[in-house]
């Protein structure tokens, strides 16, 4: 029977392997990018001022920023890597952006849902709509009908007729 001095040293090095491999988000043995892991969070404010900063712009049919409320558009609880992934598209792509959808109530429920800070909504611009058809990959139509295409980067953009739903994973490349 090993000795407990040498046994020590093996079982340590055992329990480092087995967490390096099944570590959240981490281990190649874990569930990576199909498990949604904690993300930061931001305030509608400064999602606002990225936004600004940007020159991606938005617009609410209430004129309102209340996450309770399906008629405001909201970005309170946003991912900071969704905000930053509209960045991103904004300036890859040129075009003028403008967010109709955002975490206010009202979306379909989900992991990566609106409420969850995953995606966001832009309205539909031809600039926007001839960039993902020419640059993203077409992945077939999502469950309620919607075309979808996929990023290089895995976030997904969905035409839903009069704007596209964009599920961000990611910063898209920030």
């Amino acid at each position: 029977m090993p000795s407990s001095m040498r046994l020590r040293p093996v079982l340590t090095a055992f329990a480092l392997v087995l967490g390096v491999l099944f570590a959240p988000g981490i281990g190649v043995l874990g569930g990576g990018a199909t498990e949604a892991h904690a993300a930061t969070k931001l305030t509608h404010a400064d999602a606002a001022a990225r936004f600004n900063s940007s020159g991606v712009t938005w617009s609410s049919s209430g004129g309102c920023s209340d996450r309770n409320v399906a008629t405001c558009t909201s970005f309170d609880q946003l991912n900071l890597a969704t905000a930053q992934g509209a960045q991103t598209l904004k300036s890859a792509t040129g075009c003028a952006l403008n967010i109709t959808g955002g975490t206010e109530t009202g979306h379909a429920s989900g992991t990566y849902s609106h409420w969850n800070g995953y995606k966001l909504d832009f309205a539909k611009s031809t600039c926007l709509t001839i960039y993902i058809h020419n640059v993203f990959t077409y992945i077939g139509l999502r469950g309620d009908g919607a075309a979808q295409y996929q990023a290089g980067s895995g976030n997904v953009y969905a035409d839903e007729g009069n704007h596209w739903d964009v599920t961000y994973y990611n910063c898209g490349g920030c």
